[in-house]
This record gives C-alpha cells, sequence and structure tokens, in this order.
C-alpha cells in the first residue's frame, strides 16, 4: 500500500468516525433529567470501582459501630448528606432527583456489597463528574467517615421513627424555620393568647 492510499485510508477511517460521534452525540441527552441508561451505568460503576486503590478493598472500618456513634452518624447525615442523599438513602431527595447522574440507593447491594474501606474512599474522595464532593479530612484516618460508614451500613434497617427524627435535623430555608416558628407557637397557645388579648 503506498503512502497516498494509506492517508486517504486514514482520512476515511477518521471521517467515519466523526460522522458515528456525532450521530451518538445526537442521538443523547445531555440533560440531566433523564436517567443514566444500563449501560452507561455499569460502565460508570465499573470505573469507579476500578479507580478505587486496592488496599481499600480490604480496609477494615477504623470505628466500632455503637449505637452511640451510630447516633452521631445519623445526625451527620440528616444534616449535611440528606440533601442530596436523602434521610433513608433512597437519594430521593430534591437535589437529588435533579441531578445527573442521580445518587444511587444506599440501602442496595450495589452499595452495601462494597467493602467499609471502599465506601469510606467515595465519602473521603468524592467522585469525579458527579455531585459528589471529597468529604472530610485527607486520608484514611477521618472518624466522622468512617462514622458514616456505620450509618451506611445500618441504611437498610432505618427505621419510620429513626427517619422522623432525622427530619428535625435537616437543613432548613429560612422561610421554612420562620413557619415552624409561627406552627410551634400556635400549637403552645400563642396565637389563643394573643386573640384574648386583643
Amino acid at each position: 500500500m503506498t503512502w497516498g492510499r494509506l492517508v486517504t485510508c486514514g482520512r476515511l477511517v477518521i471521517g467515519l468516525l466523526l460522522i458515528v460521534g456525532i450521530f451518538f452525540l445526537t442521538k443523547i441527552s445531555f440533560s440531566s433529567r433523564s436517567s443514566p441508561g444500563a449501560m452507561e451505568s455499569s460502565i460508570a460503576r465499573k470505573l469507579r470501582l476500578w479507580s478505587i486503590p486496592k488496599k481499600y478493598k480490604s480496609m477494615p472500618n477504623a470505628v466500632v459501630c455503637s449505637d452511640a456513634i451510630l447516633a452521631e452518624a445519623q445526625a451527620h447525615w440528616a444534616d449535611h448528606c440528606a440533601t442530596c442523599h436523602a434521610n433513608n438513602g433512597s437519594g430521593d431527595s430534591m437535589l437529588g432527583r435533579t441531578m445527573y447522574p442521580p445518587p444511587p440507593d444506599m440501602r442496595q447491594p450495589a452499595t452495601q456489597s462494597q467493602s467499609d474501606g471502599e465506601i469510606y474512599y467515595t465519602i473521603n474522595n468524592g467522585v469525579r463528574l458527579t455531585g459528589m464532593p471529597a468529604f472530610g479530612e485527607p486520608g484514611d484516618r477521618d472518624m466522622d467517615s468512617w462514622k458514616l460508614v456505620c450509618f451506611i451500613r445500618h441504611l437498610p434497617r432505618l427505621s419510620p421513627d429513626e427517619e422522623r427524627r432525622m427530619q428535625k435535623l435537616n437543613p432548613k430555608t429560612p422561610d421554612e424555620i420562620e413557619e415552624e416558628r409561627q406552627e410551634e407557637e400556635f400549637l403552645n397557645g400563642g396565637a389563643l393568647n394573643q386573640q384574648r388579648t386583643n
């Protein structure tokens, strides 16, 4: 094959790849409202797991998951994580429903089958090209992140009472705070007392 033919073949291959690429890009949506397809989800999950350094796959939790640790982690989750992941770990929150890719349902095997070290690594280092930022101090000894691993393990057994208690710890807007104050005042007879004095 001559050099000229080789260049022509190369141009044809590049042209075909460009046509296929343009076709592919026009067929997918870049909206965060669409759900990732099965193949995209599978590839992304595998790539993320492959990116976790090997030592984390067998790393045990650095804290003992006692009731006190679980309560502390539950409060931390309600205040910091539930905005995207929901109190119950489903990802069905206002922000979670609008993210792409959406937060995973942490109660399901895709998360629960990971080792403690893998879950810790994800919390501590985040996941690029998603809404998951890196939390805690860099390294392997961020105790708050290890405590969250305890709570994530508890998510499949989270009771309705625990979820209700967590709702009180969720971040609130100034309007929500004012609405709660007015409701509390009303329930404590504040509005009734005010009416009697008028």
